[in-house]
Parts: structure tokens; C-alpha cells; sequence
């Protein structure tokens, strides 16, 4: 399977920068300011300078929502962010992800099913995490199960012992990496580093992709105009969020010129 057909890229690019659409606090959110009009607005002007600057995809989280909950999310936040993708899919032709931090999965693929997104991400596919939520535990045997019930293609990007968290026993990098993929039957594999914005471990790369070769491999934070080359000599795809922001604050809009250097960066490794 190549990243392509996962992320329904042209077959002729094996390598893709993917963008992040951080929104703002929706409704059921601790910060959620009454303004949706202003959510929309915010993720539009985020997802065209990722489209202008030549980004190849999208991920749409609810970032904004900290605290995030260990379990589903609140129906109110689950449809405010169907109602930012929907609209942002009406303006741009990218492919879409949808990530419901920290993990509800169920609703993810529901929000992809409504407004016609690609692929979700799943923080934890595999195992059991203990993260700042608390204990947070594999939801692959019902993940698989809804999408067939769905009835469409919506492709799974499965973290490999994601960030922001620790799993509750000790498991190699690579036994983790194959379960994902030979067990979980995720689409493709993330590996990021400890944190959001943290550099993703070059070590950590390379044992997940010997482990399992023939997937799909995309780095999950960290990437840099410095580093993405060296990055994508071993990935697939980055999926950056902070270092594209104004000052490469993660609180800021998204800065076109930093989304055109790290994708004139990336181009290097793109063959």
C-alpha cells in the first residue's frame, strides 16, 4: 500500500507535507467563547495558508479543547468540528484528516463520514497508555468494526506509542509499530516525538520502518525546513503543525512563508 492511496495524493508523490488546522475551543469546551463563526473563520485562514504554501494534505483536531477527555467527546464539540471541516472542504480541494483528541475514534470516523474526509488519526490504535487524562486504552477491535459498518474508505493513521504519553507496560518501538499494522490493521504508521512540536527521534524512525517495511510511515511533530529532508529520507509524509505557525508559536495562525520553506525543504526528498 503506498501513502498515495492512503492519502488520496496523485500516485506520482511518494513523499507529502500535511498540514495542521488547529481549532479553536468548540462548544462543550472549557474556552469556548460562543463565536462558531469565528472557529470557521480561524480554520479557513489556517487551512489556505497550508493550500497556498503547498501543502499536500490537511489534519483538522480539536486542539483548542484542553482538557481533552480519556473517552468520547462531547456530542456539542463533535459537531462544531464537522461543521469547521465541512465548510473548509467546501473552499479547498486537499484531502482531509480528522484527529478528536484524545482518542474517540468513533467519532473521528462519524465526522469523516458526514463531510467526506479521507483519513483519521488514532493517538492510541494499539495497548494502553497512561497519559495526562489518565488511563487510555486500544479501541481497534470497535474502530474496524463502525468504519465497515460505515461502509466507506476511511483510512486509519495509527500512532506508534504516541506523544504525550507512556505505555502502561514496557513494549519495543517495534513490537508496537507491528501490532499496529499486523493486528490493528491500521493504514499507516505515525512516530512522534515526546511532545507536541518535539523532534521526532531519527532511531525511533528507522526501527519502526525495519520493523515494518512495507507500511505507510509518516513523522507526527517536530519537523523543521532543517530537518524535514533527513526526516523524509526515511518517512513517507510530515505531518507539521508548530513550526508553520507565526514565530513557530503553536498558539498563532498559520505563517504562508514558513509552510513555502519547509515545502521547498521537502522537495529534496520527494522522488
Amino acid at each position: 500500500m503506498s501513502l498515495a492511496s492512503v492519502l488520496g495524493l496523485p500516485a506520482d508523490r511518494p513523499r507529502a507535507v500535511i498540514g495542521m488546522v488547529h481549532l479553536r475551543a468548540l462548544p462543550g469546551s472549557p474556552r469556548w467563547d460562543g463565536d462558531m463563526g469565528g472557529v470557521v473563520r480561524a480554520a479557513l485562514d489556517d487551512a489556505r495558508a497550508l493550500a497556498d504554501g503547498g501543502a499536500d494534505a490537511l489534519v483538522v483536531e480539536n486542539h483548542g479543547d484542553v482538557p481533552f477527555t480519556a473517552g468520547r467527546v462531547d456530542a456539542a464539540s463533535v459537531a462544531g468540528m464537522a461543521v469547521a471541516i465541512a465548510e473548509i472542504r467546501r473552499q479547498l480541494s486537499l484531502p482531509i484528516g480528522v484527529n478528536v483528541l484524545k482518542n474517540d475514534v468513533r467519532s473521528a470516523l462519524a465526522v469523516a463520514a458526514a463531510t467526506g474526509a479521507r483519513f483519521v488519526r488514532v493517538n492510541v490504535h494499539v495497548g494502553a497508555v497512561a497519559a495526562d487524562q489518565g488511563v487510555i486504552q486500544s479501541e481497534a477491535h470497535d474502530t474496524l468494526r463502525y468504519r465497515r459498518l460505515l461502509g466507506l474508505d476511511i483510512r486509519i493513521l495509527a500512532d506508534v506509542q504516541a506523544k504525550h504519553g507512556m505505555p502502561l507496560a514496557p513494549v519495543p518501538i517495534e513490537q508496537e509499530a507491528r501490532d499496529c499494522w499486523e493486528r490493528g490493521l491500521a493504514d499507516a504508521l505515525v512516530v512522534s516525538g515526546v511532545a507536541t512540536g518535539q523532534p521526532t527521534p531519527m532511531s525511533d524512525l528507522k526501527r519502526v520502518r525495519g520493523a515494518v517495511p512495507d507500511a505507510p510511515l509518516l513523522v507526527g511533530s517536530g519537523a523543521t525546513p532543517e530537518t524535514v529532508a533527513e526526516l523524509l529520507s526515511v518517512a513517507d509524509a510530515v505531518i507539521v503543525g508548530t513550526s508553520l505557525k507565526r514565530d513557530g508559536r503553536l498558539a498563532n495562525p498559520v505563517d504562508v512563508e514558513r509552510v513555502r520553506r519547509l515545502v521547498a525543504a521537502a522537495r529534496g526528498a520527494r522522488g
